[in-house]
């Protein structure tokens, strides 16, 4: 049993690709990627084991600087997008923008620039369960935009922090999956929104809190979302506290209700870099796309990833699902790999 949990860490290490925070827009505008750092780990996810929830994995790209800020104002819908890997998205790619089973909450945060990622984070959106229906689930049907109302913020450069926490192995202490990005941006208007003390991300998280260490395939209809309490966007208190937050209901500042995703035939199209005010090349996409109706959300029991084969033999590839209750795709794995059980819903090849 230990070497199974062993083998499935590490193989979670090792997933080619999971999900990454690439572009930023305004307001349904263009996407462009200035100013964005990026996933700490690449597109590997951080396991909620103590050494990492405590390291600076949790903190910007490890606190790694790029060039350029993507210029926002107060009252700003920032849309935040993730795709599944980098460069443009694959036709047919069922776990774009990431794997249907890696269920979990949303947060978003940001701090001010000055404190490189070490300190100061507050939690301007949350997003868990409501119903049988996650945050990631909304994430997905939304193409991996995540929509933030940035607070009416005082003039200056931030950094603003997208997480996803994956609990598909979330029953098992330190198998949870943290995958956060990060964008450097300037507010150009005079907000008189003064962001509270905040936190320091490293210390946030514990492998054993109610919203990491979760099982969600046990029927629950109540998540504790884990971090400190959602500010206000108003007052200027600590931001500090670690109470859990109530998840029966999404934060004011959730995806539109009429969610719509991007056609999935069609990758969306690339303009000519663009040059800022400030000398930086911009990548600049057209984030028009044909409107459909989001898929109707699915049960937890039900709604598994989808098999990766491996070819005409149908064989599945190493490091995809292969098995586990309600699962109907392939359990044939590759040569060299095999099909290892990892809980009663999820089995992976190995």
């Amino acid at each position: 049993m230990r070497t199974s949990a062993f083998i499935a860490l590490a193989a979670a290490k090792l997933v080619a690709g999971h999900a990454t925070f690439q572009f930023i827009a305004t307001n349904g505008g263009a996407q462009a990627d200035t100013g964005v750092r990026g996933t700490s780990d690449a597109n590997n996810p951080i396991l909620s084991t103590a050494e990492n929830l405590a390291s600076d994995l949790m903190i910007c790209k490890g606190g790694a600087a790029v060039s350029g800020q993507f210029e926002v104002a107060g009252g700003d819908k920032i849309s935040l997008q993730w795709h599944h890997n980098t460069g443009t998205p694959a036709a047919g790619d069922a776990d774009e923008p990431i794997a249907a089973s890696h269920k979990g909450p949303i947060l978003v945060y940001i701090t001010p620039a000055s404190t490189e990622g070490k300190s100061g984070w507050v939690k301007i959106y949350e997003d868990g369960l409501t119903g049988t229906t996650w945050a990631v689930d909304k994430f997905y049907a939304n193409g991996g935009i995540i929509d933030v109302t940035l607070p009416d913020l005082a003039a200056g450069d931030y950094l603003i922090r997208s997480e996803i926490i994956a609990l598909h192995e979330g029953n098992r202490a330190g198998a949870a999956q943290f995958y956060n990005g990060c964008g450097q941006i300037t507010v150009t208007s005079s907000g008189a929104a003064t962001l509270p003390a905040g936190v320091d991300i490293r210390t946030v998280y514990k492998t054993d809190d109610a919203g990491v260490l979760f099982d969600i395939y046990a029927g629950k209809t109540e998540y504790p979302i884990p971090g400190p309490a959602l500010w206000d966007g108003a007052s200027s208190g600590s931001g500090s506290s670690a109470a859990p937050s109530s998840t029966t209901a999404p934060a004011a500042t959730t995806a539109p209700a009429a969610t719509t995703a991007p056609a999935t035939t069609a990758a969306p199209t690339t303009a000519a870099p663009a040059t800022t005010a400030k000398g930086t090349t911009t990548i600049v996409k057209d984030v028009t796309s044909t409107t459909t109706k989001a898929p109707a959300p699915t049960t937890l029991v039900t709604s598994t990833k989808p098999a990766a084969t491996g070819g005409a033999s149908g064989s599945v590839k190493k490091y995809y699902q292969c098995g586990g209750q309600g699962f109907t795709g392939a359990t044939t794995c590759e040569s060299g790999t095999t099909c290892v059980k990892q809980n009663d819903w999820y089995s992976q090849c190995l």
